[in-house]
This record gives structure tokens, C-alpha cells and sequence, in this order.
């Protein structure tokens, strides 16, 4: 009897410690998601405006995904799909002006922690102010500020916490990865509120780019024929960026809420920047092309200079994996919420399903499966992502997530991915954007414009990019 006992408490040990170190072995996951990042910015995607060597890194480690897109191009909504794997009418938030995100739902980190990970999210939210499905969170109320960041605490209380955000944020998911349970797998979602409008770069950031003349795209100066919903649209560098709130060309004690949060230190580097261009900017009276063409330069340099901060504390991120030995069994990926205008069809934001909105940027290093420096040329959706997390942590995905799990396609088992997308914007107000919704093939996009605007727009992609894009 006594063997009988101790066979049975040995081999309960035995399952135990295989439990535990079959824990330890699964993947961790950290996705780092920003905000409006155009992919056209990024140097792994061969973009001459920055370079972008924290960011390149992961494509060097990793892959670079060349057609990664959203189903839905703004902020909240994107991330919503992001979280359920399943579109925005599955999801039930559509926009952002009229649709409430339910956090009760199925996401993909509830089915994490119900197998063993930690979960946690920290940043830029945007889906309430009550996230499900976390361990541990401290989130931006709404959009979040650039300086001096309020952040919601899990007991309901907010801080405010002096500094700049991205340093901020990546110094709370550090934080946290200090504390975690270093016996249990985790996912960590670093939220950064980088690079929304209105692009306020870090103090040590300002005028990196003020010795370089941007070209303007070649559709800058698009005319619109054939497009009747781009003709109605009010998201230009001509009529809708603001010198005094876009561009910061506003008198010292101007009241402005971005940089009234700024503590003395900060403003005083702020306004020794800004005011010399203020004054400049005065002086010159320009109007017309040449007042469009000085709001272009400006943006450039404002966002780009905002990107900065966001690729250097990505660099941070990467660094601390290695130094804590976490590189090796962690899956890390990078993507925006969807991507952005940098003056085609001379305009700034996101919305349509052209090119330059509908894609994102998207890079994943999973060492030991994934191909260093390797590049995916098939179509994938941030749909995708809820489903192939699961699959690298090995968690069963479930029926209802609409996205496909393409770790296949990552790995190089699988060769083909999908042979076209679905896209619905739903929003009918903000920059006067049509709703529309649409197909994307390998050859073809077709668009549907509806509310605002009813018309239909069919592009061959091959024949036709300058207007697709």
C-alpha cells in the first residue's frame, strides 16, 4: 500500500513539474501597437523620410509583413477587431462616434488567462475605461495627452505622471514585467499613443528634421476626378490642418490644452523651439500653394519627429527582452492601428480604403520559427492576430473568431494566404468621410460609398496604383 501511495504522489510530482515547465515553455507574447504610424515612414519598409533602426530590428529578427491591412481604419474600432478577431459588426463597435466597445465580450487574452498566461495592457487603450481580460492595466483616458500623461489605475483612481508618453508607457510595461510572476507565460500589450494628431514631439526630439525639404507626393495636388466621396472629404493640408492647433504657430500664454499640461521645464523648451518658426511663419504672410506647401513641411517635420520617440522606446522594449533573457521564448509584434496620410492626395488622417489608410505596418520576430530577415507577400489582417496568438501560445482558438490564425504563413509551412479582404468604414462625420465598405483581390478593389455619398469605384491595382493608393 505504502508503494502504491508513493508511486501515486510521484508520478502527481512528476505531472506537476511537467505542468509547470510545459508553462514556462510556451511563448510569451508582446505586441506593441501605435497609433495613426504610417508603414511609408518606416525604413524596413524602404521609406527614405527617417530612418527607423529600432523598428528595422524586428524586421532583421524577424518578418516584415508587406501587405498587412485592417478591416476598419480608425482607431478604436481597430482595436476592437484586434481584441475579438472578428469584424466591427461581429464586434459591435463600429465607430467612434456613436458605438460602445463591450468588454464582456470573448477576447483573445480572456482564453490566455484561462490557460495559464498573465495578462496586462498598458497605454493607449481607447475601448472605455474598464478593460476585461487583464491581469494587470493602467491606460490613457480617451485619446491620452503627449506630456504629463493622466493614467487610469485598476482601482478607478487617476495619476497624473509627469514626463512624456512614450517614455511613460514604456516605463510602466517595464515596470510591470519586473512584477510579473516569472513562473507563468504572459502577454503584454504596450499601447503607444504615438503618432496621433497633433504630433508633439519629445523636448530632445524638436527640430531633428529641420534641415530637410520634403517632397511632396505626386498626387499631392490631386484633383479628385472620378472620386465623388474624395471630393467631399475634410482632411487636407489646405483647408483642415491648423497652423495654431496641428502646427503649434501660436503666441507665448496662447491658451492650448496639449501644452498648457507642460511643466515649466518643458514649455520653456517647447516655446524656445516653436516661437523663432511662429515669428517666421508671420513674417513670410504666405498663401496660397506656398501656405499649403509651409503646412506640409511643417507636419512632416512635427510627425516624423514624434515617430522618433515612438521607434527609440520600441528599441527599449527589445532591449529589455535581451537583458532579461526573454528574447528567445517571446513572440514580439509591431503594428499601428491602421495606417496613415503623409500628403497624398494632399491630405493628413486615415478613413478611406486607399492604400496608404488601409495598411499598416506589421513586423514579428518568434525566434526559433520564424526566418530572420525574412518577408510574407500574402494578404493578413489585424482580424488575424486574436487567432495566431492563440495558436503560438497554444491555446485553442475559438469557432466565432473570423480571423485566420497565420502562423502558417509566418513559419513557412503554408504558402498561400488569403485571396481577398473585406473592409468596412462605418463612421459618417468626423473629416466628412463617406462611409463605404469594400473588396480587395490580388488584381482588384472595389469600393461602395453610401450616406454621404453613393457611388461605386473599381481599380486595377496593377494598372491603376497612383489612384488606388
Amino acid at each position: 500500500m505504502k508503494k502504491i501511495i508513493c508511486f501515486f504522489f510521484s508520478c502527481l510530482f512528476g505531472y506537476s513539474l511537467l505542468s509547470a515547465q510545459t508553462k514556462l515553455n510556451r511563448a510569451n507574447i508582446v505586441i506593441i501597437i501605435s497609433d495613426d504610424h504610417a508603414y511609408q515612414t518606416i525604413s524596413a519598409y524602404g521609406s527614405n523620410l527617417m530612418q527607423t533602426p529600432n523598428i528595422d530590428r524586428l524586421a532583421k529578427e524577424g518578418m516584415i509583413c508587406n501587405k498587412a491591412y485592417v478591416t476598419n481604419s480608425i482607431c478604436g474600432p481597430s482595436r476592437a477587431v484586434f481584441l475579438t478577431g472578428k469584424y466591427s459588426h461581429e464586434n459591435g463597435f463600429k465607430d467612434n462616434e456613436t458605438s460602445h466597445f463591450d468588454a464582456g465580450q470573448n477576447l483573445f487574452v480572456k482564453e490566455l488567462q484561462n490557460n495559464g498566461y498573465q495578462t496586462a495592457w498598458i497605454g493607449k487603450y481607447h475601448l472605455g475605461e474598464k478593460p476585461q481580460g487583464f491581469d494587470f492595466w493602467e491606460i490613457f483616458p480617451g485619446q491620452g495627452h503627449y506630456y504629463n500623461p493622466d493614467v487610469i489605475m485598476m482601482d478607478g483612481s487617476t495619476k497624473r505622471i509627469e514626463g512624456y508618453a512614450p517614455n511613460i508607457v514604456e516605463d510602466l510595461s517595464e515596470d510591470w514585467l519586473d512584477r510579473r510572476d516569472p513562473g507563468k507565460p504572459f502577454c503584454l500589450i504596450i499601447g503607444h499613443k504615438s503618432t496621433h494628431r497633433t504630433w508633439i514631439p519629445d523636448t530632445c526630439d524638436l527640430g531633428m528634421f529641420d534641415d530637410k525639404n520634403f517632397p511632396l507626393p505626386d498626387n499631392f495636388y490631386d484633383d479628385y476626378e472620378g472620386r465623388a466621396a474624395a471630393k467631399v472629404q475634410d482632411m487636407t493640408s489646405a483647408r483642415t490642418m491648423l497652423p495654431d492647433y496641428d502646427l503649434k504657430m501660436f503666441a507665448p500664454g496662447h491658451p492650448e490644452p496639449t501644452v498648457d499640461r507642460m511643466n515649466a521645464a518643458q514649455r520653456e523648451r517647447f516655446d524656445a523651439y516653436y516661437q523663432p518658426v511662429f515669428e517666421d511663419f508671420k513674417a513670410r504672410r504666405l498663401t496660397g500653394n506656398a501656405l499649403t506647401e509651409w503646412k506640409y513641411q511643417r507636419y512632416m517635420k512635427d510627425y516624423l519627429s514624434t515617430a522618433a520617440s515612438l521607434d527609440r522606446n520600441i528599441g527599449r522594449t527589445l532591449d529589455y527582452l535581451d537583458k532579461h533573457h526573454l528574447t528567445d521564448n517571446t513572440l514580439v509584434m509591431y503594428l499601428s492601428d491602421q495606417g496613415f496620410y503623409m500628403g497624398e492626395h494632399g491630405w493628413f488622417d486615415k478613413r478611406f480604403m486607399y492604400e496608404e489608410s488601409f495598411r499598416t505596418p506589421m513586423l514579428i520576430r518568434y525566434p526559433g520559427k520564424i526566418t530572420p530577415g525574412s518577408s510574407l507577400n500574402e494578404y493578413v489582417l489585424n482580424l488575424d492576430i486574436a487567432p495566431t496568438v492563440l495558436a503560438a501560445a497554444g491555446v485553442g482558438i475559438p469557432k466565432d473568431m473570423q480571423g485566420e490564425n497565420i502562423l502558417p504563413l509566418l513559419t513557412r509551412t503554408k504558402k498561400t494566404g488569403r485571396k481577398a479582404m473585406y473592409y468596412h468604414y462605418y463612421e459618417n462625420g468626423e473629416h466628412s468621410v463617406s462611409p463605404h465598405f469594400g473588396i480587395q483581390t490580388k488584381d482588384f478593389k472595389l469600393i461602395r460609398f453610401y450616406k454621404r455619398v453613393n457611388s461605386w469605384e473599381l481599380y486595377d491595382i496593377h494598372a491603376d496604383p497612383k489612384r488606388y493608393a
